[in-house]
């Protein structure tokens, strides 16, 4: 027996759990699965808000009185280096990019376990297995592709620096997650990757790079700030920031629409049924 798959998305809202990036607050999700043939779509139409996907779900930061979270990327078109970003390319320009599609081997689960062995301990992911390292990399049901960044010796052996698995969207790159060797910290492989998917965002003619979320306030974010030409996703439309003083993390009961106002105003593909009403939303 065949079932079809719904064309309306179900929403659903995450149970409060504190917040990663500002200590004290609690962080909410809003979230949809990705699946079937609408899947790339939506993926597209829902990044171009504010969405992020992790395997198969998009969300956004949906928390009950703190707006911090901004989708933040770069105006490729606009983009120029700093003094110390260029630098940074100058410092990594031995390594040698190459693109594959999703698929996870244990060269990058070795690096991935080092990296959050020395730098997220205690975060979220610190137990994650070769088992969910791969679910992460190869359960996407959209245009995904895996960079890695490698050096090579006089000898011809690759040494595995860094690695971003990144969306194709239809106006850009999408940066879902990015790891590196924690020994080489002061390379900034971070900001490098950034700076190189800039470049062949450019060269491949797409205009932006999105960078996941800013958030004002918290030290670890601080450097997605760094790049000129960069948008953040405020107030249902992006925006150019011109001084990151101008947003702020401060919380307030007024300050997030509540949750069926923010599905109501979602836009989705023409394919798919619309408006949304309230009644899909849940809380898991």
């Amino acid at each position: 027996m065949r079932h079809s798959l719904p064309t309306i998305p179900q929403f659903y809202v995450t149970a409060p759990q504190p917040c990663p990036y500002l200590a004290g607050r609690m962080e909410r999700k809003l979230f949809t699965a990705l699946q079937g043939e609408q899947a790339e779509t939506m993926n597209d139409t829902l990044s171009k808000q504010g969405f992020r996907r992790s395997q198969n779900v998009l969300y956004r930061p949906s928390c009950a009185e703190c707006n911090a979270c901004l989708s933040a990327r770069i105006r490729v078109a606009d983009f120029a280096p700093s003094r110390s970003q260029r630098r940074i390319q100058r410092r990594n320009a031995h390594l040698q990019r190459q693109v594959t599609s999703a698929w996870a081997t244990e060269d990058q689960f070795d690096l991935f376990r080092r990296y959050l062995d020395h730098r997220h301990a205690d975060g979220g992911m610190a137990d994650m297995d070769v088992f969910e390292f791969a679910a992460m990399i190869e359960e996407t049901p959209v245009r995904t592709r895996v960079l890695e960044y490698a050096a090579t010796d006089p000898d011809g052996r690759r040494s595995l620096s860094a690695v971003c698995l990144t969306d194709v969207l239809d106006d850009g790159l999408s940066l879902v997650y990015s790891f590196f060797d924690p020994t080489l910290e002061k390379n900034s492989l971070g900001s490098y990757m950034i700076l190189d998917q800039v470049a062949l965002a450019r060269k491949v003619g797409l205009p932006y790079v999105y960078l996941g979320y800013w958030v004002p306030g918290s030290p670890k974010m601080d450097y997605k700030a760094k790049f000129s030409a960069l948008e953040v996703y405020h107030d249902g439309a992006w925006r150019e920031m011109t001084d990151p003083k101008a947003f702020g993390a401060a919380t307030h009961p007024l300050a997030v629409k509540p949750i069926a106002d923010q599905v109501s105003g979602l836009k989705l593909p023409e394919t798919v049924s619309a408006p949304i009403s309230p009644s899909p939303i849940r809380e898991l």
